[in-house]
């Protein structure tokens, strides 16, 4: 008998979850070890023949064992059963451990499953979990403890994730070497609220190589990878944020960047506009000494126009979102991968034949509404804009009303940046096993807040996915609790954001850079030029050469022969 894997031990923890094993092992572990030499004394063939010297064995013409007598008889040598037991029969797999910390229902609900799909996941202390960082003291190797992450150990892996991040960010690295010597960003104090992430840390290292002096916290309560907070924690930025942090954890980080004795931002990089909501409301006098905000969100841009509007905007600000590298890059061939990736990560499941509704057909939208046609999803659209609505339809999408299809679709997708796209109506009239998740940056597309009451019954199915349970027994499918989905349960294509990041770069400098009076209290978009300049250093990676114009072509054109090639109104 091949001894029982793992012992046998009926008090023996139950295996991870699937989204929480870390990398298969390598030959000679595992449940197929058993079948292998070195799990176990296997009896091997000559171990098992007589050892009666009167008899010889030879191989039977049919594969078994056989004896020849003395006096040349041949017979069948009896048959030794063996049985193969893989694990112990009475093991428990759906054993849970016992210990639970007083925070582990709230990490339950909040942990992101980005740790399940990163190489975090195999060295992650989950002894350490059970500790909010609020409640922790650490320091790094310099011995500062300016800084709020998970763990800070963790800081050496998310110091390799860094440095693969930075061979798919090619411009980037490059502004952060042609500008390195310069310093164009000396002096500037920047306090920044993104995505922490490989790419948001490159972004980040980049601008202080540029001389600034950087504060972050993270713009979303799920996306932080914990161990490149961990590196940024140690390389020197006050970093405050990590994964599956509450409400109040969120807004504490963004004061501990902020409110800190001798130190005053004079530079904003917001992703949402929480972190310039939150220095204009409680630190007005800060928030007139700021140069600039670079702002990359449809949410964000948003709230600054209705600042603006109102004649509360005392800075200049830059909406990067509406930028051409942002919009036709991040927001468009982003959106197209990472879609895919999220719901296949959460739900397993197919995509050809499904139903599926996208309300949206902005750049996320479009990116969407390609990715699931292109894996044969039937596709319909919502949308309030015209020509977004006609281009849907000239796409081969129809163009409904979400109550038209509600209770025939198996997938909900919202990608608009507004409020209550979807409604605890639409809720409730959807099929069984229905998916719904957010596309867009912010959580409020998604009613979500509807969905908890005592009627209801949440289930965690695994990180990240919740069932909402029906009296009835109905139940829909619910990703990231309406959060951004992609950033949330798995990763964006480092490329993509290394065009996005070099954008906010250039718009930092150009604002830190401006003389006064250039940029008014107002909100602007980014110079064409530098759009252009931003898509012609990422050229070199696909090898692409441009076409230059010729005198005489230029001059037929009316432009100059380096640019800018499209005027500011031009529509891509």
């Amino acid at each position: 008998m091949v001894p029982p894997a793992g012992g046998g031990d009926p008090e023996a923890p139950a295996p991870a979850p699937a989204a929480e094993r870390p990398p298969a092992p390598g030959p000679g572990s595992g449940p197929t070890a058993a079948l292998s030499p070195a799990a176990g004394k296997v009896p091997q063939a000559s171990a098992m023949k007589r050892s009666d010297p009167h008899h010889q064995h030879q191989r039977h013409r049919d594969g078994g064992e056989a004896l020849v007598s003395p006096d040349g008889t041949v017979t069948e040598a009896p048959r030794t059963v063996k049985k193969i037991q893989f694990a112990d029969q009475k093991q428990e797999f759906n054993k849970r451990p016992t210990k639970i910390g007083r925070r582990s229902l709230s990490r339950s609900i909040s942990q992101s499953s980005t740790d399940s799909y990163s190489s975090a996941a195999s060295y992650t202390d989950s002894s350490d979990d059970e500790t909010s960082p609020r409640d922790k003291q650490q320091k790094n190797s310099k011995g500062s403890s300016d800084f709020c992450v998970k763990n800070i150990k963790q800081a050496e892996f998310g110091r390799r994730e860094i440095e693969i991040a930075e061979q798919e960010m090619p411009a980037l690295m490059a502004l952060r070497k042609r500008a390195q010597g310069e310093k164009p960003l000396a002096g500037a104090k920047i306090v920044g609220c993104t995505h922490i992430t490989a790419q948001t840390a490159v972004l980040m290292e980049t601008l202080g190589a540029l001389g600034a002096q950087c504060r972050w916290a993270a713009c979303n309560i799920y996306s932080t990878l914990n161990e490149v907070a961990a590196a940024l924690a140690e390389s020197g930025f006050p970093v405050f944020a990590w994964k599956g942090e509450s409400e109040d954890d969120f807004w504490w980080c963004i004061d501990r960047c902020v409110n800190v004795e001798g130190w005053q931002p004079n530079m904003i990089l917001d992703d949402g506009g929480d972190l310039t909501h939150w220095i204009y409301k409680k630190y007005p006098n800060m928030f007139k000494k700021i140069k600039g905000i670079v702002e990359e969100s449809v949410t964000g841009v948003h709230r600054l126009y209705q600042l603006s509007k109102a004649g509360k905007l005392c800075v200049p600000a830059m909406n990067v979102n509406d930028s051409v590298t942002k919009q036709k890059f991040d927001n468009l061939y982003c959106c197209r991968e990472s879609i895919l990736d999220g719901l296949k990560r959460t739900t397993d499941m197919m995509f050809g034949g499904k139903q599926v509704v996208v309300c949206g057909y902005g750049e996320v939208g479009k990116g969407c509404c390609a990715a699931l046609k292109a894996m044969g999803s039937v596709v319909y659209v919502t949308e309030i804009d015209p020509i977004c609505a006609l281009q849907a339809c000239m796409d081969g999408f129809r163009l409904v009303k979400l109550n038209e299809v509600i209770r025939q679709v198996d997938i909900v997708i919202t990608c608009t940046g507004n409020k209550n796209v979807v409604t605890r109506e639409h809720l409730d009239r959807m099929k069984n096993s229905c998916i719904v998740c957010n596309m867009g940056h912010s959580n409020t597309e998604i009613d979500v807040a509807s969905l908890r009451t005592p009627e209801l019954t949440w289930e965690r199915v695994r990180s990240q996915v919740d069932h909402v349970i029906w009296p009835d027994g109905k139940r829909i499918v619910l990703l990231a609790e309406g959060r951004l989905l992609n950033l949330s349960c798995s990763t964006v294509p480092t490329f993509v954001l290394s065009i996005t990041a070099t954008t906010q770069a250039l718009a930092l400098i150009e604002l830190y850079n401006a003389p006064e009076g250039r940029y008014k209290q107002d909100v602007y978009l980014l110079p064409k030029k530098m759009d252009e300049y931003v898509a012609s250093l990422h050229l070199p990676t696909f090898d692409a050469h441009l076409t230059e114009l010729t005198d005489e072509q230029a001059k037929y054109l009316g432009l100059n022969k380096n640019g800018p090639f499209k005027p500011n109104y031009y529509r891509y």
